[in-house]
């Protein structure tokens, strides 16, 4: 079946209205039959690679992950900023997206919370277009601050409460490859919205023996929502953290993680404990900017890339 991709006209028409109009574009077709299409990115003069499938020009959209664990303390923060940002070293265009009223991923990303004028909270509860910081590392932020405490309260009474999120990033989803959506650490209604939300729940879990107790009612929550609020959640995989091989419960963790855990999703490579995570955020910065040559690098590229791999294949 021919398909003949057209131009996006200066300005930066929605992808789907300049597929409609005349033109050309330069096209590739990869070896899975994908074609890809290069559309210039008006208004920042780079480019964006959007897949469409030969049947029928399906968009790929971004694939939108919840970082999610109900228990705190265990890298969720950490893992959104530097698999975000080994994302956008890949040449992807990432969103990342702070639901944590302690906004600790506002903080890392180098903001005062308290100093801004609109957040997430804006968003969700008062249905206003999202807020997004532009450009931080390489990549972009909806910022959150202490006012999304008050969330839990006003989205509980709220018609469709748990669609806020969803409806919020609706309407930029086209923009991004990837939306990464740091959960708070509590199985309430901002968790329970992040997932409705997402298409993909990415678990880190400390290779710790309590980290392990809790994983039956997190894989509940998940579940429930996947039958009850959103059925197309995949659940992309468990990310072992803060892992110490000198200890006997770090060894032991690491492998009830694996046997447990494997039967349910994938289970990537570990991401060892080490003070440089701390020093990396304290700095502002991922930890590839802040130590280049830390072997935890790697390990997030790693990471990133198999994300990468499988949102391509979809």
């Amino acid at each position: 079946m021919a398909v003949t991709p057209t131009t996006a006209e200066q300005g930066r028409l929605p992808l789907e209205n300049a597929l409609r109009r005349g033109g050309q574009l330069p096209v590739a077709i990869d070896e899975k039959g994908i074609l890809i299409a290069i559309v210039q990115r008006w208004r920042d003069d780079t480019t964006l690679k959007v897949r469409l499938l030969i049947q029928g020009t399906e968009i790929v959209a971004a694939s939108i992950y919840a970082i999610f664990n109900q228990s705190g303390g265990v890298g969720k923060t950490t893992l959104t900023q530097n698999i975000g940002y080994h994302l956008s070293q890949l040449g992807r265009k990432v969103l990342l997206v702070d639901d944590d009223p302690q906004g600790s991923l506002t903080v890392f990303m180098g903001l005062e919370p308290i100093e801004l004028k609109k957040t997430l909270y804006d968003a969700v509860v008062r249905e206003e277009d999202i807020a997004i910081i532009r450009n931080v590392s390489g990549m972009d932020l909806v910022p959150s601050n202490i006012s999304l405490s008050t969330a839990e309260m006003e989205l509980v009474g709220a018609m469709m409460g748990e669609l806020r999120l969803k409806q919020a990033l609706e309407s930029i989803t086209d923009d991004y490859d990837y939306i990464l959506i740091d959960c708070p650490p509590s199985l309430g209604i901002l968790s329970i919205m992040s997932l409705v939300a997402a298409t993909h729940v990415l678990v880190p879990i400390q290779t710790e023996f309590k980290a392990l107790k809790g994983t039956e009612l997190l894989l509940t929550t998940i579940v429930k929502t996947l039958k009850i609020a959103n059925k197309k959640l995949k659940i992309a995989g468990f990310i072992p953290t803060m892992y110490d091989g000198r200890t006997s419960q770090g060894e032991n963790s690491l492998k009830a993680i694996y046997e447990q855990l494997s039967k349910v999703g994938k289970v990537f490579p570990t991401i060892p404990r080490t003070t440089d995570f701390a020093n990396a955020s304290q700095k502002q910065l991922p930890l590839a900017l802040y130590n280049p040559k830390h072997h935890a690098v790697s390990i997030l590229q790693e990471i990133a890339k198999t994300l990468d791999d499988a949102h391509g294949s979809k």
